[in-house]
């Protein structure tokens, strides 16, 4: 089995991540804290617990682990120190530290809208912190998988699914659970290797969307 570090995984996509990893026969799954008293959480789920915290050093957090999912996040609606704390500075941590640790992947969630900041002025500031950890992970030489999905909710999941490269060019909604389970399919290998992608509610399964969209050249 793969182990599998979650950054993120006290979020509402992260736990949901930390659920089908718990369940998988492929991957075995560690989730990032950063207080003590998050540890019971995840040992009640019979989950590992590493403590780190993205805002400080996070060297020490890739023993023996093979791949990474960043689905860590400020939101969209804190102030703007924290925003460039977590969502950029953070996640370039935790990928300079991947690196180091030559893991296999690192699957990072982003946000629709990254690729342009400018056109939503509301949201500018979160939009260029994740347009710039994107960035980063592009160029760090790391196998990478960026996921920007449209606007979370807490729906139940469809499991069906509308991708693009790039950009989809519209807007729409996609529930968490459906986003934890494109951030969990993305760890198979080849499967989306080295791909920047769109997601909201759609009409294709997740995986042969995945497929779809993958270059297996």
């Amino acid at each position: 089995m793969e182990n599998i570090l979650i950054a993120g995984a006290t979020g509402d996509t992260g736990k949901r991540v930390i659920e089908i990893l718990n369940n998988s026969e492929n991957f075995n799954p560690l989730a990032l804290i950063r207080k003590e008293e998050q540890r019971q959480m995840f040992e009640d789920m019979e989950v590992e617990a590493v403590m780190g915290d993205l805002e400080g050093d996070v060297s020490h957090t890739m023993k023996g682990i093979d791949k990474v999912i960043f689905a860590a996040g400020s939101g969209s609606k804190t102030g703007p120190d924290k925003t460039t704390a977590i969502d950029e500075n953070g996640a370039k941590k935790l990928i300079d530290a991947a690196k180091n640790a030559k893991v296999k992947k690192f699957v990072m969630l982003s946000s629709m809208g990254a690729d342009d900041p400018s056109k939503n002025e509301d949201l500018r500031h979160y939009l260029e912190a994740k347009k710039a950890a994107d960035e980063y992970l592009m160029e760090s030489g790391l196998n990478y998988t960026i996921v920007r999905p449209g606007a979370l909710t807490d729906d139940l999941g469809l499991a069906k699914i509308k991708v693009a490269k790039g950009s989809l060019n519209e807007r729409g909604e996609i529930s968490r659970d459906d986003v934890a389970f494109i951030l969990v399919m993305s760890l198979a290998d080849p499967l989306v290797k080295n791909v920047i992608f769109e997601a909201i509610e759609g009409q294709e399964p997740i995986k042969s969307a995945l497929i779809d969209i993958s270059d297996f050249s």
